[in-house]
Protein backbone atom coordinates (compact mmCIF):
# COMPACT_ATOMS: atom_id res chain seq x y z
CA UNK A 1 0.00 0.00 0.00
CA UNK A 2 1.28 3.46 -0.83
CA UNK A 3 1.65 5.53 2.29
CA UNK A 4 4.03 8.10 3.68
CA UNK A 5 6.19 5.15 4.76
CA UNK A 6 6.35 3.17 1.52
CA UNK A 7 5.76 3.77 -2.16
CA UNK A 8 3.72 1.37 -4.31
CA UNK A 9 6.64 1.36 -6.73
CA UNK A 10 9.29 0.55 -4.13
CA UNK A 11 11.15 -2.66 -4.95
CA UNK A 12 14.59 -4.02 -5.68
CA UNK A 13 14.75 -4.91 -9.39
CA UNK A 14 17.56 -7.39 -8.70
CA UNK A 15 15.19 -9.47 -6.57
CA UNK A 16 12.55 -9.83 -9.29
CA UNK A 17 12.21 -12.90 -11.48
CA UNK A 18 12.17 -12.52 -15.23
CA UNK A 19 8.77 -12.28 -16.93
CA UNK A 20 10.16 -13.90 -20.08
CA UNK A 21 7.80 -16.58 -21.44
CA UNK A 22 4.98 -15.46 -19.14
CA UNK A 23 1.55 -14.59 -20.53
CA UNK A 24 -0.53 -11.99 -18.70
CA UNK A 25 -4.12 -10.89 -18.91
CA UNK A 26 -5.06 -7.43 -17.72
CA UNK A 27 -8.65 -6.46 -16.98
CA UNK A 28 -8.99 -2.72 -16.51
CA UNK A 29 -11.97 -0.66 -15.41
CA UNK A 30 -13.04 2.22 -17.64
CA UNK A 31 -14.54 4.05 -14.63
CA UNK A 32 -12.08 6.65 -13.28
CA UNK A 33 -10.11 6.20 -16.50
CA UNK A 34 -7.72 9.05 -15.69
CA UNK A 35 -6.43 6.85 -12.89
CA UNK A 36 -6.83 3.38 -14.41
CA UNK A 37 -5.16 4.39 -17.71
CA UNK A 38 -2.07 5.52 -15.81
CA UNK A 39 -2.07 2.25 -13.88
CA UNK A 40 -2.45 0.22 -17.08
CA UNK A 41 0.43 2.01 -18.78
CA UNK A 42 2.74 1.39 -15.81
CA UNK A 43 1.64 -2.25 -15.58
CA UNK A 44 2.58 -2.83 -19.23
CA UNK A 45 5.87 -0.94 -18.84
CA UNK A 46 6.82 -3.00 -15.80
CA UNK A 47 5.96 -6.35 -17.39
CA UNK A 48 7.90 -5.59 -20.57
CA UNK A 49 10.86 -4.16 -18.62
CA UNK A 50 11.08 -7.52 -16.83
CA UNK A 51 11.12 -9.46 -20.12
CA UNK A 52 7.49 -10.08 -21.07
CA UNK A 53 6.74 -9.76 -24.78
CA UNK A 54 4.11 -7.11 -25.53
CA UNK A 55 2.26 -9.74 -27.61
CA UNK A 56 1.94 -11.84 -24.42
CA UNK A 57 -0.03 -9.13 -22.62
CA UNK A 58 -3.75 -9.32 -23.37
CA UNK A 59 -5.88 -6.36 -22.29
CA UNK A 60 -9.64 -6.26 -21.83
CA UNK A 61 -11.74 -3.35 -20.58
CA UNK A 62 -14.82 -3.53 -18.37
CA UNK A 63 -17.20 -0.69 -17.45
CA UNK A 64 -16.38 -0.44 -13.75
CA UNK A 65 -14.48 -2.05 -10.89
CA UNK A 66 -17.41 -4.28 -9.95
CA UNK A 67 -17.14 -5.94 -13.38
CA UNK A 68 -13.45 -6.78 -12.92
CA UNK A 69 -14.29 -10.13 -11.35
CA UNK A 70 -16.41 -11.42 -14.22
CA UNK A 71 -14.05 -9.91 -16.78
CA UNK A 72 -11.15 -11.78 -15.15
CA UNK A 73 -13.13 -15.02 -14.99
CA UNK A 74 -14.05 -14.75 -18.68
CA UNK A 75 -10.39 -14.19 -19.54
CA UNK A 76 -9.37 -17.23 -17.50
CA UNK A 77 -11.92 -19.36 -19.30
CA UNK A 78 -11.13 -18.12 -22.83
CA UNK A 79 -7.40 -17.36 -22.91
CA UNK A 80 -4.24 -19.28 -22.03
CA UNK A 81 -2.69 -17.11 -19.32
CA UNK A 82 -0.26 -17.39 -16.43
CA UNK A 83 -1.82 -14.58 -14.37
CA UNK A 84 -4.58 -11.99 -14.61
CA UNK A 85 -4.11 -8.48 -13.25
CA UNK A 86 -7.28 -6.62 -12.24
CA UNK A 87 -6.93 -2.83 -12.34
CA UNK A 88 -9.58 -0.49 -10.99
CA UNK A 89 -10.22 2.55 -8.85
CA UNK A 90 -13.08 3.10 -6.44
CA UNK A 91 -13.38 6.55 -4.86
CA UNK A 92 -15.47 7.17 -1.76
CA UNK A 93 -18.67 9.05 -2.47
CA UNK A 94 -21.54 10.23 -0.34
CA UNK A 95 -23.28 6.85 -0.11
CA UNK A 96 -22.42 3.31 1.01
CA UNK A 97 -22.03 2.28 -2.65
CA UNK A 98 -18.23 2.49 -2.15
CA UNK A 99 -18.35 -0.16 0.60
CA UNK A 100 -20.42 -2.59 -1.44
CA UNK A 101 -18.27 -2.24 -4.56
CA UNK A 102 -14.99 -2.61 -2.64
CA UNK A 103 -16.24 -5.62 -0.72
CA UNK A 104 -17.67 -7.30 -3.81
CA UNK A 105 -14.50 -6.84 -5.85
CA UNK A 106 -12.26 -7.98 -2.99
CA UNK A 107 -14.29 -11.14 -2.36
CA UNK A 108 -14.68 -11.77 -6.09
CA UNK A 109 -10.96 -11.64 -6.82
CA UNK A 110 -10.23 -13.73 -3.73
CA UNK A 111 -12.70 -16.37 -4.95
CA UNK A 112 -11.06 -16.43 -8.38
CA UNK A 113 -7.68 -17.06 -6.76
CA UNK A 114 -9.12 -19.96 -4.82
CA UNK A 115 -11.09 -21.53 -7.67
CA UNK A 116 -8.63 -21.29 -10.59
CA UNK A 117 -5.11 -22.58 -10.81
CA UNK A 118 -3.60 -19.17 -11.59
CA UNK A 119 -2.92 -15.90 -9.80
CA UNK A 120 -5.51 -13.12 -10.01
CA UNK A 121 -3.89 -9.89 -8.85
CA UNK A 122 -5.80 -7.23 -6.90
CA UNK A 123 -4.74 -3.94 -8.46
CA UNK A 124 -7.67 -1.90 -7.23
CA UNK A 125 -7.29 1.46 -5.54
CA UNK A 126 -9.85 2.21 -2.82
CA UNK A 127 -9.39 5.85 -1.90
CA UNK A 128 -11.23 8.65 -0.16
CA UNK A 129 -10.81 11.13 -3.03
CA UNK A 130 -9.40 11.66 -6.51
CA UNK A 131 -6.21 13.25 -5.18
CA UNK A 132 -5.36 10.09 -3.22
CA UNK A 133 -6.03 7.99 -6.32
CA UNK A 134 -3.77 10.14 -8.49
CA UNK A 135 -1.07 9.95 -5.82
CA UNK A 136 -1.21 6.14 -6.18
CA UNK A 137 -1.40 6.06 -9.98
CA UNK A 138 1.95 7.63 -10.68
CA UNK A 139 1.99 10.41 -8.10
CA UNK A 140 3.89 10.77 -4.86
CA UNK A 141 2.99 7.27 -3.62
CA UNK A 142 4.10 5.40 -6.75
CA UNK A 143 1.88 3.45 -9.09
CA UNK A 144 -0.43 0.58 -8.14
CA UNK A 145 -0.02 -0.77 -11.68
CA UNK A 146 3.68 -1.34 -11.09
CA UNK A 147 2.96 -3.07 -7.79
CA UNK A 148 0.35 -5.29 -9.47
CA UNK A 149 2.76 -6.24 -12.29
CA UNK A 150 5.51 -7.14 -9.83
CA UNK A 151 3.07 -9.20 -7.79
CA UNK A 152 1.93 -11.06 -10.92
CA UNK A 153 5.49 -11.86 -11.96
CA UNK A 154 6.37 -13.11 -8.48
CA UNK A 155 3.24 -15.23 -8.19
CA UNK A 156 3.74 -16.86 -11.61
CA UNK A 157 7.37 -17.58 -10.68
CA UNK A 158 6.24 -19.08 -7.37
CA UNK A 159 3.65 -21.27 -9.06
CA UNK A 160 6.17 -22.47 -11.64
CA UNK A 161 8.79 -23.20 -8.97
CA UNK A 162 6.32 -25.23 -6.91
CA UNK A 163 5.07 -27.15 -9.95
CA UNK A 164 8.64 -27.87 -11.01
CA UNK A 165 9.47 -29.21 -7.53
CA UNK A 166 6.60 -31.71 -7.83
CA UNK A 167 8.06 -33.28 -10.98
Amino acid sequence: MGTGLRSLSEHNPDDLPSAEDMIFGIVVSEWNSEVTSAMLEKTIDTLTARGADREDIIIRHVPGSFELTLGAQLMAENEILDAIICLGCVIQGETRHFDFICQGVTYGITDLNMNYNMPFIFGVLTTDNLEQAIDRAGGKHGNKGEEAAITAIRMVALQRDLEEEKT
